[in-house]
């Protein structure tokens, strides 16, 4: 049988293999992308955006009632059943129907089903009915499979069917109780949501809440969840799992501490879809994540392409940011640089350049929407420490700017800048406090663009708003 012929293949269609294809087709090539699943992947149906939603109903009730003449407004309780309705809007109903059309409209072709590599630039799709496509790429394979929830080792937890991050996306309910296994970006996000929507909340840290953030973070947001309701447990850590017939979940604790809960999210990690798609074809380890060069190129152990260089991989499968956005990012240098090279046009695979994905080294933003929100870029002080850098840490009250004071009654905050001293340039900035997302990109901006502080101080910040706490921080730093 004649395999259907395609410049790239693309294996996994969320937003990082879209994105992959779709530079691909808008350099003059052809794509075709392979899914298993909904075309729009995790973030679309089980992450960033159905988790959101759940958190935009809870926060803007809370915008409210910071403000004398809106909390008057504001009566009753937060409607749970018109949250979870505005999740499902958000997650398209978990059908597929629009991203699909997206991609026809983008000149992409889709193929349904298992993609697995089956030899050099070779890919074949076993679809539902076992039926077997084979595709062969011209130019390159393209994985972008993402991953998936991380389960611990913990005894009677797979059988006790316990959510993970996608369960607790896609909750048809509110649990009475939710028991959360995990401290980090997804158990605090999702700690935060359940709290506000009625659960009472018990969340296991065993190392700390946002442990890899700067630490007055951890702490605030730590203070926010006992705050509302939720019992939060530094240290603690699950050494047993059992679901009772009547459908109690019980988690007994290292201690011998028994904690019962109506469901359990278990929130600890990631580990890459790497299992069935073909990679030991290519000599790698299936379940394995994917190394990869500054051009995304898979590279063996010793840090060279594989078989000449056709093999690409993008996303949370090459583990150098398990991100979106920064998934993204990659995938915009990937898809250009294929085009360059099936092209024979100059690499710019130097640092900042054009092919290669220089800011997941130390210039990642990322926000965590709990309450309140945080929102960082770059090094934390002690990831610059240990990074060998001179710094000097600047930290600053958010809530004595005039713009936080307009923003909500008694807001608290924190901003924090980290520079480096030689360079006199700012490689870290962390902000934490309400409504503090929209701040970040100006951060990014700076730290990403490597801008002087002596140039930063000519960049005004408007008056009155959140954003002079830039002016406060140069002025602490002695500007």
């Amino acid at each position: 049988m004649a395999a259907d012929t395609y410049d790239v293949i693309v294996i996994g269609a969320g937003p990082v293999g879209e994105n992959v294809a779709d530079r691909v087709v808008q350099g003059g090539m052809s794509a075709a992308i392979v899914e298993r699943e909904l075309v729009g992947g995790e973030c679309s149906y089980w992450a960033c955006m159905p988790t959101k939603a759940l958190l935009r109903s809870t926060a803007a009730l809370r915008a409210a009632q910071r403000l004398p003449g809106a909390r008057e407004a504001v009566t009753g309780e937060l409607d749970a059943g018109a949250v979870l309705a505005r999740r499902d809007a958000f997650a398209s109903h978990w059908k597929d129907e629009g991203q699909v059309s997206w991609l026809e409209s983008a000149g992409i072709a889709l193929y349904r089903g298992q993609g697995r590599i089956a030899g050099e630039r070779a890919v074949e799709v076993v679809g539902e009915d076992g039926a077997v496509t084979s595709l062969t790429a011209r130019h390159a394979v393209v994985v972008t499979t993402g991953s998936s929830a991380l389960l611990p080792d913990v005894p009677g937890l797979a059988e006790a069917g316990v959510w993970t991050s996608r369960e607790a996306a896609a909750a048809e309910a509110v649990p009475g109780r939710l028991t959360v296994i995990g401290g980090g970006v997804v158990a605090s996000e999702m700690a935060t949501a359940f709290a506000a929507l009625g659960s009472r909340v018990t969340m296991l840290a065993r190392d700390g809440v946002l442990p890899l953030s700067e630490p007055f973070v951890g702490e605030r947001v730590t203070a926010s969840l006992r705050e509302a309701g939720a019992t939060v447990l530094l240290g603690a850590e699950a050494g047993a799992v059992e679901r009772a017939d009547d459908g109690t979940v019980r988690v007994t604790l290292t201690t011998g501490e028994l904690i019962e809960a109506d469901e359990v999210l278990v929130a600890i990690g990631r580990r890459p879809n790497t299992q069935d798609i073909g990679v030991d074809q290519v000599g790698l380890e299936p379940g394995g994540w994917l190394a990869v060069d500054d051009t995304l190129r898979v590279v063996g152990d010793d840090g060279q392409a594989l078989g000449g260089g056709w093999l690409y991989a993008v996303g949370d499968v090459n583990r150098r940011v398990l991100l979106t956005h920064q998934g993204k990012y990659q995938a915009r240098a990937a898809g250009d640089v294929i085009v360059a090279r099936a092209k024979g046009e100059s690499v710019e695979d130097g640092r900042w350049g054009r092919h290669v994905a220089s800011a997941d080294e130390r210039w990642v933003p990322q926000v965590v929407f709990t309450e309140p929100e945080v929102a960082s870029v770059g090094l934390t002080a002690a990831a610059a420490q240990a990074a060998g850098l001179r710094t000097r840490v600047v930290d600053y009250n958010l809530g004595a700017v005039a713009g936080s004071a307009l923003h909500a009654d008694d807001y608290q905050g924190c901003a924090r800048m980290v520079v480096d001293e030689d360079r006199k340039v700012i490689v870290g900035f962390t902000l934490v406090g309400p409504d503090v997302a929209e701040l970040l990109h100006a951060a990014t901006i700076a730290i990403a663009g490597e801008v002087p502080l002596d140039r930063l101080w000519h960049a005004v910040p408007a008056y009155p708003t959140v954003s002079e706490v830039w002016l406060r921080l140069l002025e602490a730093y002695g500007r």
